[in-house]
């Protein structure tokens, strides 16, 4: 990884990243008591109505769970909150970048929901009950611009000039499946590093301040970013738009049925329309609700 010079927009860009970190970890302890949970086996509905507590564990991102200001908001944290409101649960919500740790920690028991964007493929259908879709994604290749000749030496026009190159992505990201097969497609290697530190956001920002050449970000996410972050080029899909959901474990059918009849009748009513008209600059391709069950 390459050594820049400082600069104000690089130490700038620095501090947002851990004022938005901290923010959320202050936010999540003096909100809530953390009383320690005790490792076992996933629950089913019955036993989450039983404490009256919802464990749940999503990300980072404008469409999970992020700061602003002194409150938290995210598509995917006011509809959990509003599904524990309606179900008369206390909600209790544990941020997790890694998408391998949210698995093992629903299989532990620690969590009995994943509220975050998870791609809707067969792979992960044989791991976990999915809910109906919620919306649309795809994933993108973050790189810089081409304004300087350094840049346009790197610059990556199509999916073919990955090949040799180093992709940084959050550790356990969905797309990782995905960029393995690009790289037996092309019969090429592409080298791959997991970050264990950083969510997507911040990969963006140490694409954009050259510590990084290219990242692999989901595309509402990117898009969110880079009005802040006008250096960077998104233009480069690495894989096709996919639906995305929430997950359960394969134990919780209960949980997961609940989920799926309060999702279909809160997106159809005027407040869960309400909800997505207010994230509709981060859902260009919002599904329909009533569609995607029918999709099931």
């Amino acid at each position: 990884m390459k050594q820049l010079p400082s600069s104000l927009a690089r130490r700038m860009g620095r501090i947002v990243i851990l004022v938005l970190t901290g923010t959320i970890i202050a936010w999540i302890l003096a909100k809530k008591e953390m009383s320690p949970i005790v490792m076992g086996s996933p629950r089913d509905y019955d036993a989450i109505a039983a404490e009256g507590v919802l464990h749940v564990v999503t990300d980072y991102g404008p469409l999970s769970m992020q700061a602003e200001g002194d409150s938290i908001n995210g598509l995917h944290f006011e509809l959990v909150k509003a599904f524990a409101h309606d179900h008369h649960l206390t909600l209790e919500i544990q941020p997790q970048l890694e998408f391998g740790e949210q698995l093992d920690g629903l299989s532990r028991g620690r969590y009995d929901l994943i509220a975050a964007g998870i791609p809707v493929t067969t792979a992960i259908r044989d791991s976990l009950l999915l809910s109906q879709p919620l919306l649309t994604n795809r994933q993108l290749l973050v790189q810089r611009k081409p304004l300087t000749a350094e840049d346009s030496a790197r610059f990556v026009e199509s999916q073919i000039d990955l090949a040799q190159k180093r992709i940084h992505l959050v550790k356990g990201s969905p797309a990782l499946m995905r960029i393995h097969h690009l790289a037996s497609e092309m019969a090429d290697t592409i080298y791959i590093e997991e970050v264990e530190r950083y969510g997507a956001e911040q990969l963006l920002f140490l694409v954009a301040h050259g510590d990084i050449d290219y990242a692999v970000c989901d595309e509402q996410t990117a898009f969110a970013m880079v009005d802040s972050l006008p250096q960077l080029d998104l233009h480069v899909a690495i894989g096709f738009t996919q639906l995305y959901a929430w997950g359960t474990s394969k134990e919780s059918h209960a949980l997961m049925d609940s989920i799926n009849t309060w999702l279909s009748q809160y997106l159809a009513s005027n407040k869960g329309r309400a909800l997505y008209r207010r994230y509709h600059q981060l859902l260009p391709e919002t599904i329909n609700p009533k569609s995607s069950l029918q999709r099931r």
